[in-house]
Formats: structure tokens, sequence, C-alpha cells
């Protein structure tokens, strides 16, 4: 029932986050971080590293907006003052860039959440951290 206490290897974490904002394991970086769009494989291909610990949630849209919110709405500033614009140009233009930015950010956004949650061992990265709560 004792608990095994595994030796902490030091995680570097920009390495960590690097690797994921690259779509790769964060503890190798060779192997594939995705299954699929935005679904974490279980296990690196490569390592054998668990990524299936990872608890990405909502982050990665919140900050994917926010990026794409502040560019665009800097961009449309930016027209505004510097010419008159007609307000279709907006339509043509920024609709489809607030749709398509957000999602080809999404995937490494993602990876570089769940790369920063290994490295500082959050949630099931850590080894030493029970799985179990023991009975008392």
């Amino acid at each position: 029932m004792g608990v095994k206490i595994v030796a902490q290897d030091k995680r570097d974490v920009g390495r960590a986050i690097w690797n994921g904002m690259k779509l790769k394991c964060p503890h190798c970086g060779e192997g594939h971080m995705f299954r699929g769009y935005l679904k974490v494989a279980d296990s690196c291909d490569a390592c054998g590293e668990e990524l299936k610990h990872h608890r990405a949630d909502d982050g990665p849209p919140y900050i994917a907006i926010m990026i794409v919110g502040h560019l665009l709405v800097g961009i449309m500033l930016h027209m505004e003052i510097a010419m008159q614009v007609n307000p279709l140009t907006y339509l043509y233009t920024m609709l489809p860039l607030a749709v398509i930015l957000p999602l080809a950010m999404l995937p490494s956004i993602k990876g570089g959440l769940v790369g920063l949650q290994w490295a500082n061992r959050m949630h099931g990265f850590d080894p030493n951290r029970p799985r179990e709560i023991p009975e008392v």
C-alpha cells in the first residue's frame, strides 16, 4: 500500500511548451502529440510518455479568441484612422479572419498548454502523485 517515490527529473518548461506548440511530445520532441485535430494521443509514439493526463479544457479557445480579437480590433482601428473604409470591407475581410485564425491557432496553443502542464507536473503528469486515495 506504500507509495513508490520516483526521483524527480528536471523538466525544461520552455522546451516543453515549444515542443507542444510544434505538436510534438513535450518530453522527447519526436513523437506526435495529437491523433486528430485537437485529440491528444494517449501516449507518445516515440518515447511512450503518457499524454492522456492533460486538462486543457477551455483554455486554448479563450487564448486564441483573445489573440485574434486584439489583432483584428487593432487592424480595424488602423483602417478607420488611415482611410475611409466601406463597412462591407470588414464583412469580407475580418469575418473570415475571425473564423480561420483561431481554428489555425488552436492545435499549437493546446499543444503548448499540454507541454506546460507536463513540465510543471500538473494533474497526472507527476509520477510521485498517488493515483488512489488510501483507505483510512
